[in-house]
Parts: structure tokens; sequence; C-alpha cells
């Protein structure tokens, strides 16, 4: 695990080879599939205009929640609340995900922002001194299990009266399915690391430039009371900003054309270029194996299958199309259930894991991790329905 020596940003492949020619008839195809049933006029304006009622309708909310909920992060960071969950899931720890106490930290860290949380509390020697080597890449799967999983609760819930019933214990039902798709993503990954580096192996040696906080200590901004809340409410509110734009390109590029696969055409039965408009290639092909996924995740319709497809790469395009199927009336509170495990389990994992494993200086486990993640998140889903079956 230690640091690779310096290599070039980028690689070169010969000027001309395959790929140039695989490549645009790719590429061309897809678009093809979507231009031959809705037309090519049709096709780039339902994509542009989709696009654009995303943004306006979905991604400026979204990033609403995500400032409150930063400020309201930063609160609980800045007096101690933190810490003391900290302290209250430290016993459960070891027994449950085989990882020292420590490790609980990085739960509440990443619940309360995103999955590369965890990569700041990873520099730090004090909480590296904690683990065995094998034990360290795991953090990876732990911390983007409860990624984003602030968010991804207040904005399931925030469906309440989109949906016309409360959904608060769907979303705690889909919580504990969560932490048992943690619990088994951990878990796997751990396996595959003690292959890796052995049982025994200790941490290596770590020097960082800012000296780590005594123990049993915790910073806190400088200044009086009224200084130190204003202070934690405007920067955790400015990380909420950041976090709610990092979540556009997902949310445009990946939800957009998820959409275009869920959606059909217009309620006139035409294709007008509308936003919203689709070819319904995910249903159909959702129908087929409507055996399987039925007893699953217990979707009530094909089109819920979307949601988790989507949150393979971006939690916030995954919640935006939530909430399109909810005012649409093609979900019910048990898929929000299955939803909130699935969202805030993967919680983008395609897109996160390679570059946070390769911060820890694991890139060989990156495939190792993303298999774990992804058995976790159909557990995940799979216990959260199951769950929200025998207790209603």
């Amino acid at each position: 695990m230690e640091p690779e020596e310096l290599k070039p940003a980028v690689k070169y492949k010969k000027e001309i080879g395959p790929e140039n020619f695989i490549f645009p008839v790719i590429f061309f195809g897809f678009f093809a599939i979507f231009a031959a049933k809705m037309g090519l006029a049709n096709t780039l304006n339902t994509m542009m205009n989709t696009a654009y009622r995303l943004l306006i309708d979905t991604v400026l909310y979204i990033t609403a929640v995500c400032v409150i909920m930063g400020a309201i992060s930063a609160l609980f960071s800045e007096f101690g609340f933190v810490s003391l969950m900290d302290r209250l899931l430290q016993p459960l720890m070891k027994p449950v995900y085989g990882l020292p106490g420590a490790a609980s930290l990085g739960v509440v860290t990443t619940f309360l922002s995103d999955n590369p949380a965890i990569l700041s509390l990873t520099e730090d020697a004090h909480f590296r001194h904690y683990f065995k080597a094998y034990q360290f890449p795991a953090l990876t799967n732990l911390g983007t299990a409860f990624g984003m999983g602030l968010i991804v609760c207040t904005y399931m819930y925030s469906l309440s009266p989109a949906m016309g019933q409360p959904l608060g214990f769907a979303v705690l039902i889909g919580l504990v399915g969560a932490i048992i798709g943690s619990i088994v993503s951990t878990r796997i990954m751990l396996v595959f690391t003690k292959k890796r580096f052995g049982k025994d192996a200790p941490m290596p040696a770590f020097s960082a430039d800012e000296p780590a906080a005594p123990e049993n200590m915790r910073p806190i901004r400088l200044g009086n009371l009224a200084s130190r809340v204003m202070n934690a409410l405007l920067e955790g509110g400015h990380s909420g900003v950041k976090m709610g734009v990092s979540i556009v390109p997902g949310v445009l590029i990946i939800c957009t054309l998820v959409m275009m696969l869920i959606n059909g055409p217009s309620e006139s039965g035409a294709y007008t270029g509308s936003a919203y408009e689709g070819i319904r290639l995910l249903p159909t092909l959702a129908e087929k194996i409507d055996f399987i996924i039925k007893p699953l995740f217990g979707f009530t319709s094909p089109e819920a299958i979307g949601v988790p497809v989507t949150a393979l790469g971006a939690a916030g395009a995954a919640l935006s199309l939530t909430a399109n199927l909810t005012n649409r009336g093609l979900i019910g509170p048990g898929d929000i259930a299955v939803f909130t495990s699935m969202c805030m389990c993967w919680s983008g994992y395609l897109s996160t894991h390679a570059s946070m494993m390769d911060s820890l200086h694991c890139k060989d486990l990156i495939g190792k991790a993303i298999i774990s993640h992804t058995i976790g998140g159909l557990c995940a889903g799979m216990a959260a329905h199951w769950f929200f079956l025998l207790l209603t």
C-alpha cells in the first residue's frame, strides 16, 4: 500500500487502430436506436428539453437540500454530535464489520456528506494507526455504502406529499436495508484484502504535514459561540453547494439517457420532441425478466428498474428519477424503501470506486471492490423489500 512511483498523467496508443473504427459504429448505432423510433429531430429535441427540465426542476431542488443538510452536518460536527455518534457506534464495528471502532467515524462522515469524504480521514495518521493493512481498503466499500445517506433519506421522505402518504417508515426500512448491504459489501471485500495483504500485516508508516489531533480531542472553529455557529452554517452550506454542483453532470447526462430508455411517447401517442419522451426499452426488458425481479425487489412497475440502474452511476440522478416516477404514480412506499436502500448503498459507486481505491494506493483491488459492492447493493434492495413486506 505504499504510494506508487509518479507516472505520466496520460498514456499513449497507436494513432490509428481498431478503436478508431469501433467507437463511431457503437456511438452512432446507440443513437440510431432512438432515431429509428422517435426521429432524429425529436431525439435531439427531447434530449435537450429533458436535460433542461431536470436542471430546473430537479438539480436546483437537490442543491437546496444539499445546502441545508450541509449546514446541519457542519453544526453536528462542530458541537460534538458526530463525536458522540462515533463513540456510540464503536462497539458495533468489530463484530459486525470486522473493522476497528474508528471506522464508525467514516460511517458518520459519509452519511452526512458523500462517498469521498472518508478519504479525508484516511490521510490522518491518528486514524490510520487503528487499522491493519487488510482492513484499510475496505473503507472504500464501507464509506460508499453510507454516502449521501442523509440527503437520500431526506429527499425520499420529502416525496410524502406527492405519494399521498407519509414515507418515514419506508425510508427507515430502506436505511436498515442499506446497513445490511454495507455489511455484505465490506465483509466480502475483507475476504479479498486478507488474501492480498495477509491478516497480520500492519499499516505502513505514514507522515503528514499537519499534526494529528490529540487523543480524545476534536478540532473546533475559532471564535465565540455565535461565531462558531455562523461559520459552521456558512462553511457547511458552501460544501453543500459544491456537492449540488458536482451532481449536475450525473443528473443531466445519465438521467436523461435513462429516462429516454424508460419513458414512452407523449400522451397523444406521438413523438413531439418534448421533455421526458423515450422509447421505453428498459421497462420492456424488465417485463421479460419480471419473474426474477418481482420476488427479489417487488417493484410496482417495470419503469422502477431505472432507479437502481441510475444509482450505479449517480445517486443524485436516481433521486430525480424517483421524483418523476412518483409524480406519475408508478411507484409505492415499498419501492421507496428499496430505492432508499439501493441509492444509499450504491450511491454512484461505479463513478467513485476507482478514484477512491487509487487514493488509497490499491489500484489492483478496484475490480474486487466493485464486485463486492455490486453484491452488497443487491442484498440491500432485497433486504429492504422483504423487511417492508414482513413489517407491513
